[in-house]
């Protein structure tokens, strides 16, 4: 009898998960586990925390609903607040597991931990496959250490090489009995505070907004409402499920070619597969340059000409900088746990070019806030407008008050959010002595 364990991670869902549909095959009795690092919740060296309310809030919801499916198949999912090699221990130990599966991860970190596992538990069998990208490493047209070094290069690669895109598959047929019974989740987990988002975490909730979507005429209008800085419906707004597995990337491109088939392709609905591979790029970047996605000088060796004002910080991070179009933005990021991607744009060109900030710290404070934070997309982008990345253009800086002019002329996201509680750049001079009002 074979005895497994299936660790989740960025692949919270059923359907459209190869490996869970591989491991109920190859299992007669199986454990779905979460593991939550109570690391997680501490500072980092740029003095924020991996998870911040918001994505915390939306992580646990996500696990509660994920629960509720396998319940309703005779399973159930079991959250430690623990680190994963010591849950994993447990059930090598105790449960004569010798069988882990877990999907391929993009982050260094990720694979830094599954090595670490894989190699102290030596009898330990990794089964792995694709449940995050589009394409499968093996269908690309170049290795990952021949990554091409332009995002425009890539594409150019993928879309010559006509490669097929496998259609998503359906639920499990039947699923293993559990392997242990129920467990009740961690009395020491963090409490979840109240959120202010209109993002609803899950599985159901994503394929109700993937069909809410594509049965409107949204798609077709995709590239000329994609800059606006609100509403749900003028971007995809796919990304927070993206980034937790709720839903994956082929379930999207399933509907969009369903849609086209059905509506007619254009511009927009190209330009919603354009985006697609901007992130499937950013994942392979991420595999191609490991440790240097987080590092300082980037992918360039070339240092940025910036350095730290923990004042300037903070009123980035608050929205009280003299920008308000960054303010709102800020302000939007910090209730709701999501800004658009013009946003994202304008606050990070407004953190390295006139902040004059090592565009790491604010990487670091997305990873804390967003709900849809992927690390492979937030690092790489962070890079890409800090000049260390792979814009060829070696770093883009955004004209604040012509954005503003365009993107809100009116004032009213500015208002609506707040923006115009601005402050000075410094209060203070070099040396922390007050600067004189006069």
């Amino acid at each position: 009898m074979t005895h497994s364990l299936y660790w989740f991670t960025h692949d919270l869902r059923l359907r459209d998960n190869q490996l869970l549909q591989q491991a109920c095959e190859q299992s007669s009795k199986i454990s779905f586990i979460y593991c939550i690092d109570p690391k997680w919740f501490k500072s980092n060296r740029f003095n924020c925390q991996t998870l911040g309310g918001q994505r915390w809030a939306f992580l646990v919801k996500s696990l509660h609903e994920l629960n509720n499916q396998l319940n309703s198949f005779g399973q159930h999912l079991v959250v430690y607040f623990k680190t994963p090699i010591d849950v994993i221990g447990h059930y090598y130990s105790h449960h004569n597991i010798h069988v882990l599966y877990c999907s391929e991860q993009m982050g260094l970190n990720e694979r830094r931990t599954l090595a670490a596992i894989t190699n102290k538990y030596d009898t330990l069998t990794l089964k792995q496959s694709n449940t995050f990208t589009l394409y499968d490493l093996q269908q690309l047209p170049f290795v990952v250490n021949e990554l091409p070094a332009t995002f425009s290069q890539f594409r150019k690669k993928i879309e010559s090489s006509n490669l097929l895109i496998k259609p998503a598959t359906d639920l499990p047929h039947n699923f293993p009995v559990p392997l242990i019974a129920p467990v009740c989740w961690s009395k020491l987990l963090p409490k979840v505070n109240a959120v202010s988002t209109v993002f609803d975490a899950g599985e159901a909730a994503a394929h109700r907004h993937l069909e809410l979507y594509f049965s409107s005429t949204a798609p077709s209008k995709y590239k000329l409402t994609r800059n606006a800085l609100d509403g749900m419906i003028n971007s995809t707004k796919f990304s927070p499920w993206l980034a937790n597995g709720n839903l994956s990337v082929r379930q999207i491109m399933t509907a969009l070619q369903q849609y086209e088939q059905k509506h007619g392709a254009n511009e927009s609905t190209y330009w919603i597969y354009f985006e697609l591979l901007w992130r499937e790029y950013f994942q392979l970047y991420s595999l191609r340059y490991d440790s240097q996605l987080f590092a300082f000088q980037g992918i360039t060796h070339r240092k940025p000409l910036t350095s730290f004002y923990p004042e300037r910080f903070a009123n980035w991070c608050e929205g009280t900088t003299p920008y308000p179009i960054v303010n709102a933005c800020m302000k939007q990021l910090n209730q709701t746990g999501y800004m658009s991607n013009r946003g994202r744009q304008l606050v990070a060109s407004c953190f390295v070019n006139e902040l004059n900030l090592d565009w790491r710290f604010g990487a670091a404070y997305f990873e804390q806030q967003l709900i849809d934070y992927d690390v492979a997309a937030n690092w790489g982008n962070w890079q890409y407008l800090a000049g260390v990345g792979a814009d060829p253009r070696s770093g883009r800086r955004f004209n604040l008050p012509k954005q503003t002019q365009m993107y809100d002329p009116n004032n009213s996201f500015i208002n609506h959010w707040h923006g115009n509680a601005v402050r000075p750049l410094d209060t203070n001079d070099a040396a922390d002595w007050p600067l004189s009002k006069l």
